[in-house]
């Protein structure tokens, strides 16, 4: 059997076995339950000398790897946020695998670049951003966030530091709340700033920034030499996904000329149903905004659309043509390996386009909007019970909540109380859950956005997180 038809065979069978997978998905343990090394230790210490045979790989496949991995693409998934997939979504992998193109630039596949710049002028339309922001794909949100911070240094400098380094410029400040995500602390080491000089404003009973708090740091800043860069605000938190006021933030950084970057990583595409519009009052003040199709928008790991409201700032920051870069079309179309920090680039925009044009906006809407149904359904079973407590609103559909049977226990005790029922629940394979800390308390966050999720996988969950919990020892 040549090569092409050994492929043939084996493609078959593959896309044979991922069809049963996602049929029989509920039947895993959805997080994996394997021990520290255990896959580790069942890989041979050396590689095969010579050719191992596909059906057997495919058996360790099977025996070795599977019972290592956690099923992201389970409806019983409730944890962290979703990375969600879909089948359109899939089968442009699989195009996009086999095209195996490296689209870096223009002239290596225009329809790449092309593509690209439809589809996010499409979202950009979708979600009801200003109609003079473009984007581009990157691969996560901390590589936008990133990216934002960059160019918020290079344009503050006038690209001074790309050229001469950070020596004049060691007192740069960023600002974000002290519920942001991570990744904008990462990103302030990464690009020379300091971990330092990341200011985290306090943030209300809802776990938003508080506006009046921000503006006092920033005139605190100044007063004491430092130069304010660049203000993160969130549209949806990880913790609890919170919403900052953007236009008294934007207000903000209008008055003292600071980059404003939104990160809406998760919550961003709540946007394309018209009913949370109005939490974009303000936005159209930001320099940046970035958000996750591979999220909540059915498109595969990984695909982060970031907007910009300069795209030249944003090139003149990353910009550089060596001799073997250079084509004739250099100045006449978007090479998008000057749009963000790696020079190679996949084909992100085929996924992200069957997507789009497999569910129509009307599909997508219904599908955020029964995830965000679900979620109400919860709360309110929550709410009723009152051996729990909700702990945050529920802006969109993630349920903050924890264990607090008959007000029995407080403090540190009600906190390993409630990090059993996690671990317990967690361990039954049944369900996954994730848990943050908001304002010291340990808390059990339930996300109803998997892609096949529905009402009925949701109260089943709930059935066994009452039922766990009653049996724990206090």
């Amino acid at each position: 059997m040549n090569q092409t038809e050994d492929f043939r065979k084996y493609a078959h069978e593959f896309v044979d076995w991922i069809a049963d997978y996602y049929s029989d998905i509920e039947k895993y343990p959805v997080k994996s339950q394997v021990k520290p090394r255990e896959i580790f230790n069942k890989i041979p210490v050396l590689p095969p000398e010579t050719g191992e045979n596909m059906a057997d790989i495919f058996k360790d496949f099977e025996n070795i790897i599977l019972p290592g991995i956690t099923h992201w693409q389970s409806p019983n998934f409730f944890a962290y946020f979703p990375a969600n997939g879909s089948y359109p979504s899939l089968l442009a992998e699989m195009l996009t695998s086999a095209l195996g193109a490296q689209c870096m630039k223009w002239e290596t596949s225009p329809a790449a670049a092309e593509l690209e710049a439809r589809v996010t002028s499409w979202l950009r339309d979708m979600m009801g951003l200003p109609s003079l922001w473009t984007g581009v794909i990157q691969d996560t949100a901390s590589t936008s966030t990133l990216a934002a911070i960059l160019t918020a240094r290079e344009k503050y400098s006038d690209y001074l530091i790309n050229l001469n380094g950070m020596k004049d410029y060691s007192d740069l400040r960023v600002y974000c709340s002290e519920e942001t995500h991570s990744s904008i602390e990462k990103a302030v080491k990464i690009a020379g700033i300091g971990n330092s000089n990341l200011v985290k404003i306090g943030t209300d009973g809802n776990f938003a920034m508080i506006p009046s708090e921000l503006k006092r740091r920033i005139e605190e800043d100044k007063k004491n030499g430092y130069k304010p860069l660049c203000v993160v605000a969130a549209l949806g938190t990880t913790g609890s996904t919170a919403v900052d006021p953007l236009k008294d933030i934007s207000v903000i950084c209008r008055e003292f000329g600071i980059w404003l970057h939104i990160d809406a990583a998760y919550a961003g595409s709540a946007l394309i149903l018209p009913e949370f519009r109005s939490l974009t009052d303000g936005l159209e003040q930001a320099d940046s905004f970035v958000f996750n199709p591979h999220k909540w928008l059915f498109t595969n790991f990984d695909c982060s659309v970031y907007f910009v409201k300069d795209p030249a700032a944003l090139v003149r920051t990353f910009e550089i043509i060596p001799e073997y870069l250079k084509t004739l079309s250099d100045n006449k179309v978007n090479n998008y390996c000057d749009w963000g920090i790696p020079l190679g680039r996949r084909f992100r925009a085929l996924k992200l386009w069957f997507v789009i044009r497999s569910f129509g906006v009307k599909g997508l809407q219904e599908k955020l909007r029964n995830h965000i149904s679900i979620a109400k359904t919860i709360e309110l079973r929550i709410t009723k019970d009152k051996n729990f407590e909700i702990l945050a609103p529920v802006n969109f559909n993630v349920i903050c909540f924890r264990y607090k049977p008959d007000n029995l226990l407080s403090g540190e005790a009600l906190n390993c109380l409630n990090e059993n029922l996690l671990q317990t629940l967690n361990k039954t394979g049944k369900i996954y859950l994730t848990h943050t800390k908001l304002k010291g308390k340990y808390t059990l966050r339930m996300v109803t956005a998997q892609t096949n999720v529905t009402l009925e996988h949701a109260e089943k969950a709930w059935e066994l997180i009452t039922r766990t919990a009653s049996g724990l020892t206090i």
